[in-house]
């Protein structure tokens, strides 16, 4: 039996939720589900083009929710236009629908709000979206879609706006209780530090990034917290900052995303850790210097990251 996705919302205001059902073509994992009581959400209606992007701003309850879907020889286009059919069917308009070049590639990808990693994940030379909406109720309703892959898992997220509220979304999809999530190493006070002296490099394993951005997520991240205090007590040494990737997408377009995260980093010690800019430099390698085999989800999870490394010969 086909894992399901039921949309249930109160059956007398919003009828055509209730009869909303979507199947995937393979076994299917929910990774995450955000809900908020009310939000504005700035959803792709064209692609990114000579430096900006068309949105409707769509108001309301929001949920987002994302899938991993096995795969089986399936492609995104196979998972997208499954999903098309099945939306259309209970009455939404579609809005917009494009494919990664179509889109505008990297620029749309982070123009868009993504879930993070892992939950949800977005190959830069495969993904496709489409945004849809539905007039006929009380309260309008909007939909997008975006659909990526690895080798052998298709990636969705569902964003909905409109609901009456959050708890009338039942969102279920087929949940597999033998899931196992990447071991991601952890950061103890001082590691970082203390690996730097030692290797000349360092991973700094506990960042986070926002959700569809190159920007560091909020929080003054353990491992920063070490570094700006050597780099502060220590006004004679330097490191650069280097972003890795996965080896999914193009190799230009992971060295501009990994180049992006490491200044990013770069900013955060300068800008809230008070360390002098001579000290700290920003690059990007894309997927040229991998940690593990990007063969394995859990491998190219380890892949992506931003590592220290010691530039001073002194």
């Amino acid at each position: 039996m086909k894992p399901l996705l039921t949309l249930c919302s109160l059956a007398l205001a919003y009828p055509a939720w209730a009869n909303l059902e979507i199947t995937f073509s393979g076994p299917a994992r929910e990774s995450v589900t955000e809900a908020e009581d009310f939000a504005s959400y700035k959803m792709p209606i064209g692609p990114f083009a000579e430096g900006a992007m068309q949105t409707l701003v769509a108001e309301g309850p929001l949920t987002r929710t994302a899938w991993h879907v096995e795969l089986s020889g399936g492609t995104t286009l196979g998972v997208m236009d499954n999903l098309r059919q099945q939306i259309e069917a209970v009455g939404f308009e579609l809005l917009y629908e494009c494919e990664t070049r179509e889109c505008g590639g990297f620029d749309f990808r982070f123009q868009t709000d993504i879930l993070p990693e892992p939950d949800m994940h977005i190959d830069l030379g495969d993904f496709r979206y489409l945004s849809a909406q539905r007039l006929g109720g009380a309260i309008p309703e909007y939909v997008s879609l975006i659909v990526s892959r690895s080798q052998t898992t298709a990636f969705v997220q569902l964003t909905h706006v409109g609901a009456p509220s959050a708890d009338s979304l039942n969102l279920k999809a087929g949940a597999r209780s033998d899931a196992v999530q990447p071991a991601v190493p952890t950061i103890a006070f001082g590691s970082v530090v203390e690996e730097l002296e030692r290797n000349g490099h360092a991973v700094l394993d506990d960042l986070a990034f926002a959700t569809g951005s190159s920007e560091l997520g909020e929080g003054k991240f353990l491992s920063l917290v070490d570094l700006a205090g050597y780099l502060k007590e220590n006004p004679t040494r330097s490191v650069a900052l280097v972003g890795h990737t996965d080896a999914e997408g193009s190799l230009d377009g992971n060295i501009a995303l990994s180049r992006q995260r490491a200044q990013s980093v770069a900013n955060r010690l300068i800008s809230e850790f008070d360390v002098p800019r001579a000290q700290v430099s920003a690059d990007g390698v894309g997927f040229l210097a991998p940690r593990a085999s990007n063969l394995t989800e859990e491998g190219r999870t380890l892949n992506r990251r931003v590592e220290v490394v010691l530039t001073s010969t002194q």
